[in-house]
């Protein structure tokens, strides 16, 4: 059963981080790299502080662009309000959140420690297993 499986189960746990005080264009280039889509930016202690994506790039490039000044850092983009699991949410409840509030990833965070990373790919692997094992 879907309400079974766990998070911490299909979660990714090498997750790619920016730091809030990296400029954009270093973020920008983490993305690009890496090809995704947006990454968790964690202080020097591990912890969640905020979420940057490719919307926050392109908001900063704007602003940057209207006041014809530089782009700036990460930590003046990222997004703050952060909505997190931990890894002992079911996949269902995870599934409920994407849903819910359009997300694409979501920070896995235990202990305010971020632990890894789910994403919606990651939930129809969840549900390809259940599936083809439905016991």
């Amino acid at each position: 059963m879907l309400k079974s499986m766990l998070v911490a189960d299909y979660m990714s746990r090498r997750v790619i981080t920016l730091s809030p005080d990296q400029s954009v264009h270093d973020a920008i280039r983490v993305l690009l790299e890496n090809q995704i889509s947006g990454a968790p930016v964690v202080n020097e202690n591990g912890q969640l502080i905020g979420m940057f994506s490719e919307s926050d790039c392109l908001k900063g490039a704007l602003q940057a662009s209207y006041h014809d000044t530089e782009i700036g850092t990460v930590s003046e983009y990222m997004t703050l309000d952060l909505q997190t699991v931990n890894g002992q949410t079911s996949i269902l409840d995870a599934a409920e959140i994407f849903l819910a509030d359009h997300r694409r990833r979501l920070p896995v965070v235990d202990d305010d420690k971020l632990v890894g990373q789910i994403s919606r790919r990651d939930l129809l692997r969840a549900m390809d297993d259940f599936n083809r094992n439905p016991s």
